[in-house]
């Protein structure tokens, strides 16, 4: 099948399909036109491929790995340095994870005490309440004018 036929199939652009080659993860042959020319092989590889992605695994590490796996899901048979390889990249991940975490409460630090300091400032410059000025009723003095006096 050529590239564009197994880009349907799998949902993967082609470019992608291309740098999967780049990498040594697909091995495509050649018709005598020059077009790649893919097995139905390469359907599988691919799914293989995505799903240890997936994974957080470097193509590297999938380079590593593919010769390793069977089935679309992929099981790993044990090949040499195959748990190494996995170990060491959870380990990363947990450091990673680690530094994440760390990080995110740094920040949660920063937003608490930032809106202490906020909520401090609008306290100290928070005008003192006037005290109400006296209502004068102007309903009486209108009805003296009416009546001729105005209260003199």
């Amino acid at each position: 099948m050529l590239i564009g036929e197994l880009s349907r199939r799998t949902g993967v652009g082609a470019h992608l399909l291309r740098y999967y080659e780049d990498q040594g993860l697909l091995e495509p042959g050649r018709g005598a036109n020059g077009y790649r020319e893919y097995g139905d092989d390469a359907i599988l590889t691919v799914t293989q491929i995505r799903r240890l992605l997936e994974a957080g695994l470097s193509t590297e590490e999938i380079g590593f790995m593919l010769p390793c796996a069977t089935g679309a899901a992929p099981e790993l048979e044990p090949c040499p340095e195959l748990l190494d390889t996995l170990r060491a990249r959870l380990q990363g991940l947990d450091e990673r994870i680690d530094t994440l975490t760390r990080s995110r409460q740094a920040l949660h630090d920063y937003i608490d005490a930032t809106e202490r300091r906020v909520s401090q400032r609008y306290r100290q410059c928070e005008p003192t309440t006037p005290k109400p000025a006296p209502v004068r009723s102007h309903s009486s003095r209108f009805t003296r004018m009416q009546s001729g006096s105005d209260g003199d």
